[in-house]
């Protein structure tokens, strides 16, 4: 992945954008449309993906937290979260560098 194409790069930003409005089918859709004709779109369609599951679980327990009270505050934070680290990858893919999001456990490989 040394030189990336600005075509790549900006599908790849449409995977970050597009999750925006589409949580999961936009972003979906271009990573299966391109994962066999760039490494990079593959990367960040995976990554995007295990992400969104990640956060999904997260979220998840959150909520089932909010029995004991804990998930009020937790519930926020991994919203605010996945909110910033959307961003820093969109950025990041625009560059043409490589994201690992954090806390994310990588079911997709």
């Amino acid at each position: 992945m040394d030189a990336v194409s600005s075509n790549d790069r900006m599908l790849a930003l449409a995977i970050y954008v597009t999750s925006f409005f589409t949580t999961l089918i936009g972003p979906l859709l271009i990573w299966l449309l391109k994962k066999d004709e760039s490494a990079f779109i593959d990367f960040h369609g995976k990554e995007y993906l295990n992400f969104i599951i990640s956060y999904t679980v997260y979220s998840l327990v959150a909520s089932l937290l909010m029995l004991v009270l804990i998930g009020f505050i937790l519930l926020p934070i991994i919203g605010i979260m996945a909110f910033v680290f959307t961003i820093i990858a969109a950025i990041k893919a625009y560059n043409g560098e490589i994201y690992h999001f954090p806390l994310v456990f990588r079911i997709i490989k």
